[in-house]
Parts: structure tokens; sequence; C-alpha cells
């Protein structure tokens, strides 16, 4: 059977620091603890898809080195298929140096390892999966020349194409725009992509129609406790949040776009999924870790 989410990106195992606050230019720190968790924007979306009700397939590089063995099998514990995945002699596997302070904020650095080596021939050789697909999402942490091509493929075969960009550090290319169905930013990346703040419902607001004239069929803004705004052909409407005590963020974007994918590809509408992607995404900020902290289908029922 096809999977019904293809996920084009990035594997990273997360080493995790918690500490009383973030530490300053030049600082040595105290931590209160430390894990290590499998991680990665790619394969935390997958995770996520995988965990919320859908199918899903992983193209994707790991290196030849522990990490990649553990990241690889994170996947196959979850029913991922991971014949995309493939591994890179001679490299080590992503890593995400991550530092969670007491009030659940994170800094994070990214060492690409195998994920920057993710060509578009690495996805083309699995063309296969994307035709099988309803539905296929890409994030910022992989080249963006197999980002632009997986964009283009996907839109070419008709399928709903998932883009949250991030990391963003500034705008996207022009042509990318016109191949995506939702693109998926929280503040700070519809901020790097339009050069406006984005603080707020308003200036959200302000910063999808931006992105809207610029070619993307649908934009979701993501705004943590201010909730999502959503806005398409059919105008802009906001979605509240639901009202957690947050103890880690890390991956809350991550299981809102699994979560919103997952309802897609089930056959549920736009609204039903970005409300069924907020309650994952919620769930998923009550407790530590990436994968870790994702929910399963069983937890989200009514």
């Amino acid at each position: 059977m096809s999977a019904k989410v293809i996920v084009v990106g990035s594997l990273n195992m997360d080493l995790v620091a918690r500490a009383q606050r973030l530490p300053r230019a030049g600082e040595t720190l105290a931590g209160e603890s430390f894990a290590t968790v499998p991680g990665g924007k790619g394969a935390n979306q997958a995770v996520a898809v995988a965990r919320l009700g859908a199918s899903v397939a992983m193209i994707g590089n790991v290196g030849d080195d522990a990490y990649g063995q553990q990241l690889r099998q994170a996947l196959l514990d979850e029913q991922i298929d991971c014949q995309g995945v493939a591994v890179c002699p001679g490299v080590s596997s992503g890593l995400a140096l991550i530092v969670v302070d007491a009030s659940s904020q994170n800094a994070i650095v990214i060492i690409p390892g195998g994920n920057g080596l993710l060509r578009p021939a690495s996805v083309q050789a699995f063309d296969t999966l994307l035709q099988g697909a309803e539905v296929i999402i890409c994030q910022l942490e992989v080249p963006h020349e197999t980002v632009a091509y997986t964009l283009a493929r996907g839109r070419a075969l008709g399928k709903t194409v998932i883009l949250n960009p991030a990391p963003c550090t500034g705008p996207l290319p022009a042509d990318w725009y016109s191949a995506i169905d939702y693109l998926i930013p929280n503040e700070s990346e519809a901020q790097a992509l339009t050069g406006q703040p984005v603080t707020d419902l308003t200036s959200a607001e302000v910063a999808a129609s931006q992105l809207r004239q610029l070619g993307a069929n649908n934009v979701i803004i993501t705004l943590g406790a201010q909730g999502a705004l959503l806005a398409g052909p059919q105008g802009m409407r906001h979605f509240a949040a639901p009202v957690v005590q947050p103890l880690d963020t890390t991956a809350a974007g991550d299981t809102f776009v699994g979560g919103f994918a997952a309802a897609l590809a089930r056959g549920e509408s736009q609204e039903q999924a970005m409300a069924f992607g907020q309650r994952a995404a919620a769930l998923s900020v009550t407790r530590a870790g990436a994968q870790p902290s994702i929910p399963y289908l069983a937890e989200l029922q009514p």
C-alpha cells in the first residue's frame, strides 16, 4: 500500500540540555539535565503523521554512525516506510544542540551532517513514492535545490504540497510559491519571509496577505499561545489555541504540521485539519523532548 504522506527532509539527533536560563555570550552555566532524543524537522513531522493517523514514508539521509542507526530505527519503530532513508558513508548524522530554559524557551544550533547531502536525485530515485502519495511535506533543513525539486515535482503530480519554511533567514525564491498549497511558518519565520514584524494576529494578517500575493495558495501562520491564522482563497480565519501549561515547546510546530497533514490525508476538511493539528501541538508542549512529546491519535479522540 502506498504511503499517503511523504516527508522529504531532515533527521537529526537532538542533544538536549536543560538550564534555568539560556547562557549569554561567553558565559558558562550549570545545567540541570541532559538527554539524547531523535529529532530533525523532517523526521519529527513524519513521526507526527504516523502517530496521528496516516501512513507515511520518509526520504532523507543519515550518517554512518551510531546516531544514524538510532534515527532510522526510531522511524521504523513508528511503522514509517524508510526505503528512502539513505546512509551517507564518511559523514556524521545531523545533530541539533538544544538548550531549554525554565520557561520552556529554547536555543538551537544545527549541524547538517548527512542532511546536507540530500540531493534532487535522492528524491527522484523514489518518484514512485511521490506518485502514490496524497500529501508531500518539505522543510528547509536540507539543501534548497532539493526542496525546490520536490515542490515542483509535487505540483506537477497534482499532490497537496506543504512547506514548513524552517529554519528561515530570508525570503523564499519567487518561483517556489506557486507550487505550495500550504505555507506554514511561525511568527519569526513569517517575519523573515516578509521583512515585516509579526507579533500578533493583526501583523500576522498583513504577513499572510503578502505571502498569498507572492503565490502561496494558503498560508497558515502559527502563533503559539495566540493560536493560528489560516489565510486562503476564502479569506482569513483565526483559530484560538487550546489552553495548556507548557513544559517544552520543542517540536510543537512539527506536531502541528504532521497532524494537519495526517488529517488532510484522512480526508478531513481544512478547518478540521487546523483544529486537529492545534490539539496535537497543544498536547505536545506539555511533554519534554521532540519525538517523545508527539501524541498518538488515541490520545486526541473525543
